[in-house]
């Protein structure tokens, strides 16, 4: 398995309103983050991805397979954890998972084998005769899984999986994805609005806000390696911050406004060897200029996905309008 996944000029519109859009994107085996707020465009990503929805441009492949010509083929060889719960009340867990299997197309009496497999595998073999309605949601979460893996999948997705656990349950959660990959050899694709599930177990990221795919690729070559860098909040007058410390050579990165009042955090990287005194000085000038402005915060800026998310949402520009009579789809 050379790619994971390929999109390619890959566009969905409801109407005038631009569910995804992304240019090109080429994701290796692993375990590869889908990150971005509800509503970003991960759930129309991933439709699209298992050929249950129809792209309005461009094409998809996963695993090797056309998304939306070889949808059956895409299906076989991959396993899905959803977000909600889809029981079917009265079925224990083992039946659940069993019947999963045979829907895959496995023999019934293969299924229930291979079910007893899974269940032993997510640490479930107390809960397997017992009702899956009556189940904390630990549980019911690990039997989503479960019937997800009964295929013997060559990549597992996996749509907010730690979705109502406690810390201690989203952590064991966090953890049996680790094995998964590391022990069982499976790639993953893990769909979160949660940056620390993410940050803990994916290796490389897709970013994705108001439907477009903003940055992709591993961690490790998106997080910039930028020294003598510092986040900074002010208050005040963002314009005259901006002036006093361009011109001594700041380079300056505004994140996202906060709800609400002031203060406006920067990422503020010094020329040269300069230190901290740079930073001070310009901010007493600030302070007496009119407007005036001040430092209400200052830390190292070290570089992880929370940051990364924030600088590429920063930096995005609103998405442009459909152009007039383009196919929606």
């Amino acid at each position: 398995m050379s790619e994971l996944i390929r999109l390619e000029k890959l566009k969905r519109l409801y109407g005038a309103h631009l569910a995804f859009e992304a240019d090109e994107v080429v994701l290796q085996p692993g375990v590869v983050g889908l990150l971005g707020p509800n509503g970003a465009g991960k759930s129309t990503l991933l439709n699209m991805l298992m050929g249950l929805l129809a792209p309005s441009a461009g094409r998809a492949w996963m695993l090797g397979f056309d998304a939306a010509r070889e949808s059956r083929k895409v299906r076989s060889r991959v396993g899905y954890m959803p977000e909600n719960d889809s029981f079917v009340a009265g079925l224990s867990v083992l039946q659940f998972v069993s019947l999963a299997g045979e829907l895959c197309g496995q023999k019934a009496v293969d299924a229930r084998r291979r079910a007893h497999e899974v269940l032993s595998l997510l640490g479930l073999e107390e809960a397997r005769y017992r009702l899956i309605e009556e189940q904390p949601t630990g549980i019911r979460q690990r039997a989503k899984l479960a019937q997800a893996l009964i295929n013997d999948p060559d990549l597992v997705i996996l749509d907010e999986p730690t979705n109502g656990l406690d810390p201690a349950g989203r952590s064991a959660m966090l953890e049996l994805i680790s094995r998964l990959h590391r022990e069982q050899g499976k790639s993953i694709l893990l769909s979160s609005h949660l940056l620390g599930d993410v940050e803990r177990v994916c290796d490389s990221v897709v970013i994705l806000d108001r439907g477009r795919v903003l940055a992709h690729g591993e961690v490790s070559e998106l997080t910039s390696s930028r020294v003598n860098s510092y986040r900074i909040q002010v208050t005040g007058s963002v314009e005259t911050c901006e002036a006093v410390l361009t011109d001594r050579g700041v380079e300056l990165e505004a994140l996202p406004a906060r709800p609400g009042a002031p203060p406006r955090d920067f990422i503020a990287t010094l020329p040269g060897e300069a230190d901290t005194r740079l930073l001070f000085e310009a901010f007493a000038a600030a302070g007496e200029a009119e407007p005036a402005c001040l430092l209400s915060g200052l830390q190292p800026h070290e570089e992880n996905l929370e940051t990364i998310f924030e600088r590429v949402v920063a930096s995005a520009s609103p998405p442009p309008p459909p152009p007039p009579g383009e196919n929606h789809g």
